[in-house]
């Protein structure tokens, strides 16, 4: 059931109705400036992962403001709210199986320029049934495995010959690889990460070259994330980056160090979950009205929003427990707080709405158009 707005524009920030989830838009044009420049000299290109913000308001922005030339989606029911909402070339950047989902895939093909992922000449088949009775040719990329261990085919000679499978198929069009590293995002120290790019770069570079002396072309050579995209847009292999919590940050992004070894600075927290205090029973004891319902837990606790000294200790359905030590501090019945999430994504997706602040104020309101479509 759709949830009615939890404020209005004009607004000051302690009237909004909790949870929420909010957004600073002050940070978030800050990422998306940050993010333009940084991919600038590179030549490398930004198609923002939309699985982060499931928003074609969101989406807009990025390439309004922020450059991008493209969305990546995970689910077919994210590009579809996508492409409903105007984005114009989405890839779905996983493999779709089940005739329904490629149909209503090749239905979006009117709307906007759509491509998919494979990593099996079973899906190349099932996707050339399909279109034939559609009458129309898709994008289709090869995901090869860099070091993910979850989709993909080998690198080299395995994806070359499923490449030539789709560039022989009448109905389809070979697009490129998918080559995503997410076990690199999260690797803390730097080195860390910088191997594991370097190993992912050598196999990606070597299947571009092969599939160049068998005469295809990648138009698209996409991956990389918010905590690795500037080691991967410096190779030269990849062309599109697929960061997407880069706009809003999260608090475990925020645990990546940097050379100096110290956290992260490079993008802002600019997405909250806006929660109340419905009970502070003791000294060094509150409770909020947001639990794992209202926040995710799977990447740690959420962090308090200038409270460094405040600790969000464990999660119920609906209540989300604060302790400190004593003292000075006192958190009243009615206050309101923001917490960090641990995993922007799944937190977002417990939310009908975006509640855009500037100021301490409440500027716009705009829904989370792909809630729910894990289909």
């Amino acid at each position: 059931m759709l949830q009615t707005p939890p404020a209005l524009p004009g607004m000051p920030e302690d009237e909004i109705d909790t949870p929420a989830l909010v957004l600073d838009l002050d940070a978030f044009e800050h990422n998306l400036d940050t993010m333009k420049a940084l991919l600038a000299p590179t030549g490398a290109k930004l198609r923002a992962h939309a699985k982060t913000h499931k928003s074609a308001t969101v989406a807009r922005l990025q390439a309004s403001r922020g450059g991008a030339v493209g969305q990546c989606v995970q689910k077919v029911g994210e590009a579809e709210a996508l492409a409903w909402g105007g984005i114009g070339d989405i890839i779905v950047t996983n493999q779709v199986v089940g005739r329904s989902k490629l149909q209503r895939l090749f239905g979006l093909t009117k709307l906007a320029r759509v491509s998919v992922c494979v990593d099996d000449a079973s899906q190349v088949a099932m996707l050339e049934e399909v279109a034939e009775a559609a009458g129309g040719r898709i994008e289709t990329l090869v995901e090869i495995d860099v070091g993910m261990a979850r989709c993909g085919v080998e690198p080299g000679p395995s994806a070359v010959a499923l490449a030539e499978r789709i560039a022989g198929s009448k109905h389809l069009v070979f697009g490129g690889l998918q080559a995503y590293h997410g076990r690199a995002q999260h690797l803390r120290k730097p080195e860390e990460r910088e191997a594991a790019i370097a190993a992912s770069a050598d196999g990606t570079r070597r299947t571009v070259e092969q599939l160049r002396q068998r005469g295809l072309e990648c138009r698209v050579v996409g991956g990389a994330g918010t905590g690795t995209f500037e080691l991967e847009a410096a190779t030269g292999v990849w062309n599109e980056i697929q960061a997407g919590s880069y706009a809003f940050m999260d608090a475990d992004y925020a645990r990546n160090l940097d050379a100096a070894g110290k956290p992260m600075s490079t993008f802002r927290h600019a997405l909250f979950v806006l929660a109340t205090v419905m009970s502070a029973p003791k000294p060094g004891l509150a409770v909020l009205d947001v639990g794992h319902k209202g926040v995710a837990v799977d990447c740690g606790m959420p962090l308090v929003w200038g409270m460094p000294d405040v600790a969000y200790v464990g999660a119920s359905d609906e209540h989300g427990k604060l302790t400190w030590d004593g003292g000075a501090r006192s958190l009243k019945l009615g206050q309101k707080l923001r917490l960090i999430p641990g995993h922007c994504d799944p937190t977002v997706d417990r939310y009908d709405w975006y509640v855009g602040l500037r100021g301490g104020r409440v500027e716009c309101v705009f829904p989370v158009d792909a809630r729910g479509a894990m289909r």
